[in-house]
């Protein structure tokens, strides 16, 4: 023992000696070491911000929602056009239809979404009154932290009960329990029976999956929607006096589907495909042909997505590895350039007693000290990339345990390979000949 730690310590003088040399050696290892890491913290980071996607637009889910056209749209001819007023548009008997003769379809929940306002005493705040049936929480996975769900009687009679979010909570009531109090939506008044669970939902998540703001957004029995809010199902006079403008004063036309979104939960992953097929097939005819909407597997589109970042992350830390192996070809390089400068300081240690093994040791504790050193340092580099990352492009990173392991299990592991063949050769080295070597 006291002969290795006698070697390790003439290794240690020796990288100390050549200090710049040293640091220069160890860049390579440095730079790939820290590259492998950020490269997997990013991976990692994709791979949560899909799951978590997943976690909130359910499993098996198929969406449906209506194609509203404008005005404006050039691309829909005149025939087109008058055939189109023969449509009804998306409707709950659509939903229930869906429900009732396809076989692979777990359950429903459709969705009206009515913009609006909500005040209480002195605070007003923008949000969106959500018409759902109690199917809705099962299939996104939402839980009522504080309250109750609907019951049979509110859904059916469409009583003036909601379920609010926790921002809606926090803003209108403070730290005050909301359940029993009063909501004005609009123009109606709401009865709080239920708050739920906290729910985020990033900005990129809602606009691409089409996700509601769970935490901004008040849910009430789809009936009480359709009965004391709107039901854009029913043709009124004031719509006819309206001639195409809508609400808000745009140039889209008159929206007349009673729903907002049809969300099917399928029984199997494998039935997605197949069903979606289905129900299009099916709504095309209860819509005398007129496809006035469109069908989004979410699954479907983040599995895609995460193929695609998968190998994103392959190439990336392909090029990450590469670098690791020029950092070995530059230890070796520099090993085998100091073998050839210690010549006569190889021969001496030699003359006096030093066996082969012990120079072997020697040389291959330099370069495995070495690459440690750039191991340790490029771990501390790539978790600060890491964060910085994460911090200036809001892209998330997660470095975790394995990856630190395995690049410093690398990195040490590069020493030692790349170190072995010029300390094989300065112990090779004839001791007479190498004393007179100048």
């Amino acid at each position: 023992m006291e002969r290795y730690l006698y070697n390790i310590v003439i290794a240690l003088e020796a990288v100390f000696a050549n200090k710049f040399r040293s640091i220069l050696t160890a860049l390579g290892i440095i730079f790939g070491v820290a590259a492998v890491i950020t490269m997997l913290a990013i991976g990692n980071g994709a791979r949560q911000e899909i799951l978590t996607q997943m976690k909130l637009v359910g499993v098996n889910n198929i969406i449906i929602t209506p194609i509203i056209e404008t005005a404006n749209d050039k691309t829909v001819d005149l025939s087109l056009k008058e055939k189109k007023s023969f449509s009804p548009g998306l409707t709950l008997s659509d939903a229930l239809s869906i429900q009732n003769i396809v076989p692979t379809v777990e359950q429903i929940s459709p969705e009206i979404v009515y913009p609006t306002y909500v005040i209480k005493d002195d605070i007003r705040r923008q949000t969106d009154v959500i018409g759902v049936l109690p199917a809705f929480y099962q299939i996104f996975n939402l839980s009522i932290k504080e309250g109750e769900m609907f019951n049979k009687s509110q859904l059916d009679k469409g009583e003036p009960v909601c379920i609010i979010g926790q921002l809606i909570k926090s803003t209108m009531f403070g730290k005050n329990n909301p359940v029993n109090q009063y909501l004005k939506c609009g123009n109606v008044w709401l009865k709080v029976i239920g708050v739920i669970e906290d729910r985020s939902v990033s900005e990129k998540a809602a606009t691409t999956l089409g996700i509601n703001d769970y935490n901004n957004s008040v849910y009430a029995p789809l009936q009480t929607v359709l009965r004391r809010f709107r039901d854009r199902s029913v043709i009124t006079s004031s719509l006819i006096r309206q001639g195409g403008a809508t609400e808000n004063g745009s140039d889209s036309k008159p929206n007349i589907n009673q729903l907002d979104k049809i969300v099917v939960q399928v029984k199997e992953t494998q039935n997605l495909t197949e069903t979606s097929a289905i129900i299009t097939r099916m709504l095309k005819r209860r819509h005398n042909d007129i496809e006035d909407f469109k069908i989004i597997i979410p699954e479907l589109l983040l599995k895609q997505e995460q193929r695609t970042k998968d190998i994103f992350n392959i190439v990336l830390g392909a090029i990450a590895s590469i670098s690791l192996l020029v950092g070995g070809i530059g230890i070796m390089n520099i090993m085998l350039a100091s073998v050839m400068e210690r010549t006569k300081e190889i021969g001496v240690r030699l003359a006096v007693g030093a066996t082969k093994k012990d120079v072997i040791f020697q040389f291959l504790a330099e370069a495995t000290l070495i690459s440690l050193s750039g191991g340790i340092i490029g771990i501390i580099t790539g978790i600060i990339l890491s964060k910085l990352i994460m911090k200036f492009t809001d892209i998330l990173t997660i470095v975790s345990a394995v990856s630190i392991v395995i690049s410093f299990g690398v990195s040490v592991s590069v020493g030692i390979i790349f170190g072995f063949m010029p300390a094989r050769k300065a112990a090779q080295s004839d001791p007479v000949t190498s004393l007179r070597y100048e």
